[in-house]
């Protein structure tokens, strides 16, 4: 019995009755995805829009309560110089990429062993990885004063390089919860292999694991480097002198006794905040990548 052959016009005809995938979507609905987007970007903005508007209005326009400026020849351009002699800028801007830049190093050093250890451990490493996270729980206020006197004990009161170490140890909690989960996704038999040439626990988790977890190491430190650059609490508690105060203590000095200077204060925000969203915007890849790869099992 002779086989029937499919012709081409056939193939053409299935080709076309194939159901689309659920991925496609329809007209009206990519028009709903993009307002919602549109809608997000608003909302993400305003803020920042806000702190423009107040950046070149006077105190009384201020206290108006209107969003927008009264009018053009009621700009008060002269915020942004007065901002920058209002305090040191520059300097306290350059303390707070130290402070974060060097909190992240220390947080680096803390939290790649901390989790292998939660990782690779067991029952001890879940344990351990509990212990960071209740520690991280607890109201940060708690420790200022124990931190305080630790830190006046070596001599490093009123440094960068304290506020530094600080912030590091304090963010390593959330640096080793966002790494357990990329280190258990290397393989043990990857080091197991690499033992059996010799090579020991810690030369495996430098050659082997640390390679194959790097997208995560970025994302996290980039996490732990915007927590470290806000950070207010210990910044004032531990840094009196305005040679190591960060900007986030220099913004707080526009509040007088009796009157703040709204436009000088958003005026400094923004020279603070600018450098923030341009690192968020060029490492938005590693930072949405890493965390991704993170959260596949």
């Amino acid at each position: 019995m002779r086989e029937r052959t499919t012709t081409s016009a056939e193939l053409e005809q299935l080709r076309r009755a194939k159901p689309r995938g659920p991925h496609r979507r329809s007209p009206l609905a990519q028009v709903g995805v993009r307002l919602a987007l549109v809608l997000v970007a608003v909302v993400a903005l305003a803020p920042v829009a806000f702190l423009v508007s107040l950046s070149v209005r006077s105190t009384d326009d201020v206290l108006t309560g209107s969003w927008l400026p009264g009018g053009l020849d009621q700009l008060a351009w002269g915020n942004w110089s007065a901002a920058f002699r209002t305090i040191p800028l520059a300097h306290m801007l350059a303390n707070s990429w130290l402070v974060a830049l060097g909190s992240a190093l220390v947080t680096a050093v803390v939290a790649v062993p901390g989790a292998y250890v939660t990782a690779r451990a067991g029952k001890r490493g879940a344990r351990l990885g509990a212990a960071l996270l209740a520690g991280y729980c607890a109201p940060p206020v708690v420790a200022v004063l124990p931190l305080f006197f630790l830190l006046k004990e070596v001599g490093l009161t009123n440094s960068v390089v304290g506020l530094a170490l600080v912030n590091g140890l304090a963010n390593a909690p959330v640096a080793v919860w966002l790494l357990d989960s990329f280190v258990r996704r290397v393989p043990v038999e990857l080091e197991e292999a690499a033992w059996l040439d010799g090579l020991s626990v810690a030369g495996g988790l430098r050659r082997i694991v640390l390679p194959l977890i790097a997208p995560g190491l970025v994302a996290a430190l980039l996490v732990c480097t915007f927590l470290a650059y806000g950070e207010f609490l210990f910044a004032v508690s531990f840094a009196q002198t305005t040679a190591s105060q960060p900007l986030t203590v220099g913004l707080s000095l526009f509040q007088g006794d009796r009157t703040v200077q709204f436009g000088q204060q958003a005026a400094a925000a923004l020279v603070g905040v600018v450098p923030v969203y341009v690192l968020a915007v060029v490492a938005q890849r590693w930072l949405v990548g890493g965390l991704s790869q993170g959260a596949l099992k």
